[in-house]
Parts: C-alpha cells; sequence; structure tokens
C-alpha cells in the first residue's frame, strides 16, 4: 500500500456523497504508518462507531469502500472472509456497503464479514504453528497475504462497478 494523505483519502471514496467525505473522520496516524505492512487500509469513524472504510489499491489506484456495521449479532462467531483467520484474535462483524454510482443511489449493496477493526493485514502475517512434516511456514504466510489481497480487491472492485 502506498502512504495516502486526507485529501486523497476523502477523493477515493467511490461510494460516498461529498458531505459523507467531508464528515468521515480519517485515522490520526497517517504519516506515521508502517504503509509496507499494510494489504490495505481500514479504520472505523471514531465519531460515527458503526462507520468504516477500507482503502485498496486498485490497479495502481487508490479506491475506497465507505463501509456500514451492521446492527445485528450473529448468533456464533463467524470467519472472516477476508483474512480466513481460524485463531479468531478479534471480532468479526457484518459490514455493509452501498454500491457506487446509479445502483447504490435505488439502494443496492453487498455485504462481507470482516475483522471488526480491520486487522487483516497483521493476521495474516502471523507466523502460522506447525502442523506436520514438510510443513513450510513462510510459504502458508505469503498465501494468506496473497489471498488477502485478492478478497479485498474482488470486495473493493464489487462495490465501485456500476
Amino acid at each position: 500500500m502506498r502512504p495516502l494523505d486526507d485529501a486523497r483519502l476523502r477523493a477515493c471514496l467511490v461510494n460516498a456523497s461529498i458531505s459523507e467525505r467531508k464528515s468521515l473522520v480519517l485515522p490520526d496516524d497517517l504519516a506515521g504508518r508502517d504503509w509496507s505492512s499494510l494489504d490495505f487500509l481500514g479504520w472505523r469513524d471514531r465519531r460515527a462507531p458503526l462507520v468504516g472504510c477500507v482503502v485498496a489499491d486498485i490497479d495502481g489506484e487508490p479506491v475506497g469502500v465507505l463501509l456500514r456495521e451492521a446492527e445485528t449479532r450473529t448468533r456464533s462467531r463467524p470467519q472472516c472472509s477476508w483474512c480466513s483467520d481460524v485463531e479468531l484474535p478479534n471480532d468479526v462483524v457484518l459490514f455493509t456497503a452501498r454500491r457506487a454510482g446509479a445502483a447504490g443511489r435505488r439502494g443496492d449493496g453487498i455485504g462481507t464479514l470482516v475483522c471488526a477493526r480491520f486487522e487483516c493485514s497483521a493476521n495474516v502475517r502471523r507466523r502460522p504453528a506447525r502442523s506436520f512434516a514438510g510443513f513450510d511456514p513462510e510459504l502458508a504466510r505469503t498465501e494468506r497475504i496473497t489471498a488477502l489481497r485478492a478478497h479485498v480487491d474482488a470486495f473493493v472492485r464489487e462495490v465501485a462497478s456500476r
């Protein structure tokens, strides 16, 4: 992920209105982030706890999606559909995103189960436990990072498609 500033973050949100972009609270620590260890940038709006944002690098450009956490809870503990973490170190919630363009204005949207605080990049970088002889933990880690990027990419593209 390449570093982004406030103006670029607000401008790249494909499914947000002008007023939503202006009122969105951005992360405080953009300048101090370790961008090289992020597969996407995700954060929650401090003033609106059910609102989140995800920005991914799509074809060399940042594309952002405004998300809303569903107010209903699942009966069982779900697995994140992006990082597929099986150790469950954090909560996983259902986020919905209004589609970009005319489809979104008609109320069309999609949902996904994601780590509540967007910890996916850290989750996939944890060294997996050795599970059997010949198991290559570094290869497994690399494959998890690649899969995370593919899942985020597919979701953001789906929201951005018109």
